[in-house]
């Protein structure tokens, strides 16, 4: 594990396990859910505090997508689930390639081979300063022809009782079988979090869509709280919230769920050609509360 610090706030990663985020931290109180230790001497890469999604965010319907005439298959990924979700970063080890004491950059290289339409170079830049950690993702098509490309993070937080989310989006994805997205509707006043809110009684599984990039979720019991401010390309945030489970997630994302294999407009797809790349920003800015 690497370890950062600087001015209270510190950052563990765990570059083998996914290119992954251990555990952020402010004044030594956990703003992430803080990967265990039985986890990370499993490699359980499910229990980190935040994963990259590379080079697609969320799933893609029947495994399978059609680009500029020619079709594309992937492999399920993920246990028992039967589609391909989050590509290929969260499942490969990162390498190294510069560290200080408040910054790191991780690197992948990812051939796709036989098994894989992709092929790309992705590098994470993360730095600490001014009492935040900003994230910088950057993917280059390294293939031989012009591909369909998104990115997102996919922080885990813990379910307090007493948590609040707030955020404002104009788009909402309905969830339909396997996690699928079904039909894009307005947000209705239920669904609404531009004003602080508890988490939902029932299961959430949804992408909010054109998001304007801000949010902000509060711990009181932990004294806690974070504030997300990402760049423009992260179009779409993702809520998953599953009243079963201690922890809940809000993730920034590119490109919309399932957006390879739908045809609406403004679903966060940027199509990149050989050598081509794209980048874009996120900051993560604990505070006390």
């Amino acid at each position: 594990m690497i370890e950062l610090a600087h001015g209270g706030v510190s950052l563990g990663l765990v570059p083998e396990l996914g290119g992954s985020i251990a555990f952020f931290r402010i004044e030594g109180r956990d703003a992430m859910r803080p990967l265990s230790a039985e986890d990370a001497a499993a490699g359980n890469v499910l229990g980190v505090a935040s994963f990259p999604m590379i080079p697609y965010a969320n799933r893609i319907d029947g495994n399978a997508f059609t680009f500029e005439g020619r079709t594309y298959r992937v492999a399920p990924n993920n246990g028992a689930e039967p589609f391909n979700v989050h590509g290929s970063g969260w499942k490969s080890a990162w390498t190294i390639e510069e560290a200080t004491a408040t910054s790191v950059v991780l690197v992948l290289d990812h051939d796709g081979g036989t098994e894989d339409p992709y092929t790309y170079r992705a590098v994470q830049r993360f730095a600490l300063a001014d009492g935040a950690l900003s994230l910088t993702t950057s993917i280059e098509n390294r293939g031989a022809a012009r591909m369909p490309f998104g990115f997102g993070h996919h922080p885990w937080f813990p379910r307090d009782a007493d948590v609040t989310l707030r955020f404002r989006a104009r788009d909402f994805w309905l969830e339909g079988p396997f996690g699928v997205v079904s039909d894009r509707i307005s947000v209705a006043p239920e669904l609404d979090f531009s004003e602080h809110r508890p988490l939902p009684e029932g299961w959430r599984n949804n992408d909010y869509g054109r998001w304007d990039g801000r949010a902000e979720l509060r711990f009181p019991a932990r004294g806690v709280g974070l504030a997300i401010e990402a760049g423009p390309l992260y179009e779409n945030l993702m809520f998953y919230a599953d009243p079963k489970r201690d922890v809940f997630c809000l993730e920034p994302q590119t490109n919309a769920s399932c957006a390879l294999n739908r045809t609406e407009p403004d679903l966060g797809v940027i199509v990149l050609g050989p050598g081509e790349s794209m980048q874009e920003r996120v900051a993560f800015r604990p505070f006390l509360i």
